[in-house]
């Protein structure tokens, strides 16, 4: 099953709240932390809605 390599690029300063919450559900904790997901239609949402802050790679 193909996975999602997602890396926290830009900080939440200033952001909605919402978006940080986002990050972290993620599994972000600091910037420039990679994390590697299951790709699903959950994950993608969730990606999308902060996409503007991560770098997204797919793998296999």
């Amino acid at each position: 099953m193909p996975k999602l390599r997602v890396t926290w690029k830009k900080s939440t300063i200033g952001r909605p709240d919402k978006q940080a919450r986002t990050i972290r559900a993620l599994g972000l904790h600091r910037l420039n932390q990679t994390v590697e997901h299951e790709d699903s239609p959950q994950m993608r949402g969730m990606i999308q809605s902060v996409i503007h802050l991560l770098e997204l790679e797919e793998t296999n």
